[in-house]
């Protein structure tokens, strides 16, 4: 199922035991574009301060009572390392949550979950480091950078068309299984009122982290063209198939994509609260 990102702030977080808090946020990194941790707001006898819960730890999630499940105990939670999320999320602080909770590295292969296709891999998985040519240690002098973005900072980031201006970043559409961005929900408001419109973050041709734009080689005429995307319904593989055919890009469910072209995206540029660099 693809749900909306968005959305997602502000469900309640349930632990084995107990409640522990609500999403605040959640952190894509952007060379995957996959969901790497929902920010929660704890409070009660946990005190209040902000963690991080992998999708590794997610159950289930009740969309009609706006809440997650985790795998986790509320004591489990409470222990977690402190992470300042007033500043970058460093290599170094990841690694210590997935040590502490057990799970495998992500980061360093080529799939989105290290050797696996979805994040719950990673909590039975044996691959507690990366390979040593890592390509995000190995290619860049950044050992302890990642590519961490929050998603409500991106939301905003302008979409630049090959003719002009498309629109802005208003969302995300994920796949709960493998909690991966399949679609960024373009508002086209400034020259097509109250349209919005999907597009896969891999087709996108650069990304401008200082000036958070993303370009696209798409014209107006090719997004006004697009099949005619209902946000009150959900989204049915025969619609996706009707929207990759329109762009001539084969569907992510049929092969790997590969993520735009990195040599072109900025290496270096704005951070931002939890942003990382891209090379």
């Amino acid at each position: 199922m693809l749900r909306s990102l968005k959305k997602l702030e502000g469900y309640a977080v349930h632990a084995t035991d107990g409640e522990i808090g609500v999403v605040t946020n959640l952190l894509l990194d952007d060379q995957h574009w996959g969901v790497r941790y929902l920010v929660v707001k704890t409070g009660g006898f946990l005190n209040e301060r902000s963690v991080l819960i992998s999708p590794s730890a997610f159950r289930h999630v009740d969309d009609n009572k706006r809440q997650f499940h985790l795998a986790l105990s509320v004591y489990k939670v409470k222990n977690s390392p402190n992470i300042n999320l007033d500043r970058p999320v460093s290599r170094q602080q990841e690694e210590a949550h997935h040590d502490y909770y057990g799970y495998g590295y992500y980061w360093g292969y080529p799939g989105t979950w290290s050797i696996g296709t979805e994040p719950a891999m990673l909590g039975a998985s044996n691959v507690l480091a990366p390979p040593a040519t890592a390509p995000d240690t190995a290619t860049s002098g950044h050992a302890q950078d990642t590519h961490l973005r929050s998603a409500s900072e991106l939301r905003g980031y302008h979409i630049q068309g090959s003719d002009g201006d498309i629109g802005h970043i208003a969302d995300f559409m994920a796949d709960d299984e493998a909690w991966i961005v399949r679609y960024l929900v373009i508002n086209t408001s400034n020259w097509w009122v109250g349209k919005e419109v999907l597009v896969a973050p891999y087709w996108a041709s650069q990304v401008s982290w200082a000036e958070h734009k993303v370009h696209l080689a798409m014209s107006r005429q090719e997004i006004k063209a697009s099949p005619q995307w209902d946000p009150t319904s959900a989204i049915s593989r025969a619609f996706e198939t009707r929207l990759h055919d329109h762009y001539g890009r084969p569907g992510y469910w049929a092969s790997a994509p590969v993520v735009g072209d990195p040599a072109s995206w900025e290496s270096k540029g704005s951070r931002g609260q939890h942003g990382g660099h891209l090379g």
